[in-house]
């Protein structure tokens, strides 16, 4: 496992590899940027200053994720959600075919190991209003993606 840290405009991102793929992603914290020759986190560096420059709409990056069964499929939806779109935690649950298991989405979607590249960002309350994030400052962090994406929100 190799860990090196980034600057990004929502502070120092650290991004975790082994040599099949990233394996988490934590924003904020005070280490010193630093590089890593591991091929994945070269390639998780080049492909976020790209997003943050607004250059870069999907990743395509080798993750490996470990969690349950119901996590993973969570996940996965995630990754189908466009750029600069949103959606509910409750129209995720119907996406997935598990109508009325929003709180359980939301405790998948706040597990996500890999914020950002995984855009566990673009999920949002019952209202359509910003909630609840896991990674960096929380809402204030979260919001700051959204509006790197330009998406509306209430």
């Amino acid at each position: 496992m190799d860990t090196a840290h980034f600057s990004s405009p929502l502070g120092v991102i650290s991004v975790s590899a082994n040599d099949q793929g990233v394996t988490s992603l934590s924003i904020g914290g005070n280490q010193e940027p630093g590089g890593s020759a591991n091929p994945h986190i070269r390639a998780a560096k080049v492909q976020l200053d790209e997003y943050f420059a607004g250059q870069r709409k999907t990743f395509d990056i080798a993750c490996i994720l470990h969690g349950t069964a119901f996590q993973n499929e969570i996940w996965k939806a995630l990754e189908g959600i466009p750029y600069g779109h949103t959606l509910t935690y409750g129209e995720l649950a119907k996406k997935i075919g598990r109508p009325g298991s929003a709180r359980a989405v939301g405790g998948a979607v706040g597990a996500n190991p890999i914020p950002i590249i995984i855009p566990c960002h673009r999920v949002m309350g019952s209202s359509g209003a910003i909630t609840g994030y896991s990674a960096g400052d929380g809402v204030t962090t979260k919001k700051a993606l959204l509006d790197l994406e330009v998406i509306s929100y209430r």
